[in-house]
């Protein structure tokens, strides 16, 4: 049974640093390469590492087990090229001699990253990490953190709301209302975190798939998908534009007041957004002479959210002193009418559904 004591150099100081080419394959080679290094870099833990790596060999010699030392090294760029590299020379040595199994000889966690490619290929026995004088938590510290940041999924969810919220204090200083700077900031990471929750992103994503795909197709809902985008656009400036009004005033009306008032001041256009996206995807489908199906009750579902955000917002803004005449009967009505039109939309989905079914059932007898 022979023994493999691999060494391992990540990052490629041996070659950088000491000008060493890798793999370095044997006791006398590796303490002339590990001279080398420390020459060169007197601090740098990897000559530790192939000390390290020759006190266990000389320890199973001892002990009578047939074994090798080699020390590998990846490349400066620690990752994918690295960890290729490092594959390829595990590869091309275990081809040429056959070892039972190995034990890893490391610095720290970054080198012990690659412990899924040579476990994959050969057993590991064990591994062995050589602390140098707390050097050791250190690195360990370092390597996960900077593997922590180098995520863009961590990296957007941790500095993305950070940045916002800077920008929000920095827009309320330049106003001179710093009294916002609190609420902004709160508004700006809280939507920050909407949009993720909610998926707003990968949304989007699709609806520009979808609207490139219609655009080179000839499709009508391209021209609805860019008239909708523009209404939005409108509707969001119009709801700031009321804000900024609510905000014009002597006494500042509150949140809940100015979130009301945008609500107010959009909602139809953000209705009529959507009912232009619902319309091109039912004439794309009837163009193509496909189902309709659920699409047909989009609209209606559309128009009754709309009826009952703008009958909230108005009964609030009523009791704010905002509004007047509209009390809790106007705010009932609109509540049962939305509720009728989104009834009609059901019964309007399940007519096309009943009607698509009986159709496949006259083409495929």
């Amino acid at each position: 049974m022979k023994t493999l004591v691999l060494c391992l150099d990540r990052d490629d100081d041996l070659g950088r640093k000491a000008g060493v080419a890798s793999p370095v394959i044997g006791r006398a080679t590796n303490i002339d390469a590990a001279t080398r290094l420390a020459v060169a870099d007197p601090e740098d833990s990897d000559v530790n590492t192939i000390f390290g790596g020759i006190e266990e060999y000389d320890r199973l010699i001892d002990a009578g087990v047939e074994v090798e030392i080699v020390s590998i090294a990846g490349d400066y760029d620690v990752g994918v090229v690295s960890d290729s590299k490092i594959a390829s020379q595990i590869d091309d040595l275990l081809n040429g001699q056959k070892f039972d199994n190995v034990i890893l000889v490391s610095d720290g966690a970054e080198d012990e990253a690659v412990l899924p490619i040579i476990a994959s290929r050969i057993k590991i026995n064990s591994v062995k990490r050589i602390r140098v004088k707390q050097s050791e938590s250190i690195e360990s510290t370092y390597y996960l953190l900077k593997e922590f940041i180098s995520d863009p999924k961590v990296r957007g969810a941790l500095f993305i709301p950070i940045g916002l919220a800077c920008i929000a204090y920095a827009a309320s200083s330049l106003i001179n209302r710093p009294e916002l700077a609190v609420a902004a900031i709160i508004g700006t990471v809280g939507t920050y975190l909407l949009y993720n929750g909610f998926g707003i992103g990968q949304s989007i994503d699709k609806y520009r798939e979808t609207a490139t795909e219609s655009l080179y197709k000839g499709r009508i809902s391209f021209v609805t998908y860019l008239a909708a985008i523009l209404i939005g656009i409108i509707a969001t400036i119009q709801g700031a534009d009321a804000c900024w009004e609510g905000i014009a005033v002597d006494i500042f009306p509150g949140y809940i007041v100015l979130s009301t008032i945008f609500m107010q001041a959009s909602v139809w256009w953000y209705v009529a957004a959507g009912l232009f996206l619902g319309f091109g995807k039912i004439i794309d489908l009837h163009l193509e002479e496909r189902p309709i199906g659920k699409a047909g009750a989009f609209p209606f579902f559309v128009i009754a959210t709309g009826l009952m955000l703008w009958s909230t917002s108005a009964y609030i803004l009523a009791n704010a002193g905002i509004y007047q005449n509209y009390g809790i009967q106007q705010l009932m009505f609109s509540i049962g009418g939305a509720i009728v039109i989104a009834l009609i939309g059901i019964y309007v989905a399940s007519r096309n559904h009943r009607g698509d079914t009986q159709n496949v059932n006259v083409d495929n007898p």
